[in-house]
């Protein structure tokens, strides 16, 4: 009985949408984006900002006029930090690498639009920290996560701007780094 009451409901949404995402079909597909902001790191021994710049390629599919969801795939380099000063010294911090997430595209009208993102961030590092005996240095790749919130202006179907903060964590033998980053960007879909 469930699953008969589900499979009318899906079909039903799907009758109900399909008119919805065949006059979509515009706002999807491939799409380039590239931003260039400030990114700020207050961790540990590092208080510093530094310029951050990314590029990110992916595909959305449109679900209905002011819903795009898609996948996304880029790189980052949040830049490079000084320490605090600190009686022992533990050299400057930098931090890079790629992303592979997940994005969104949702419209308020027909130019203005929020979006959101996250993911997975393979990061390059280098820095340091003061360890119990001596100051300990980190120069190894992470695993760690990013997240991200915009808004901005849709000129067409096919190209935007917009104002967007980044959030990045990650780990890697006692290092922690968790810049946050704002940026403006712009993008190209086709």
């Amino acid at each position: 009985m469930k699953t008969s009451i589900l499979a009318i409901a899906l079909t039903a949404a799907g009758l109900v949408a399909a008119p919805a995402i065949s006059h979509a079909q515009d706002k999807g597909g491939f799409f380039i984006n590239g931003q260039v902001g400030q990114a700020q790191l207050d961790k540990g021994v590092y208080d510093d900002d530094d310029t951050a710049y990314g590029v990110n390629l992916g595909y959305r599919w449109a679900l209905n006029p002011a819903v795009a969801l898609g996948v996304e795939g880029g790189y980052t380099d949040l830049g490079t930090f000084s320490p605090k000063s600190a009686s022992r010294p533990v050299g400057k911090a930098d931090l890079k690498g790629w992303t592979l997430g997940v994005n969104g595209h949702f419209n308020i009208n027909d130019n203005w639009y929020v979006s959101g993102r996250g993911g997975l961030f393979r990061a390059d590092l280098k820095g340091g920290y003061n360890g119990i005996e001596a100051p300990v240095r980190v120069d190894d790749t992470s695993n760690g996560w990013y997240t991200g919130v915009g808004f901005g202006y849709d000129f067409s179907n096919r190209a935007s701007v917009g104002l967007n903060y980044d959030y990045y964590k990650v780990d890697e033998k006692g290092l922690k780094l968790d810049p946050g980053v704002v940026s403006v960007g712009a993008e190209v879909r086709f």
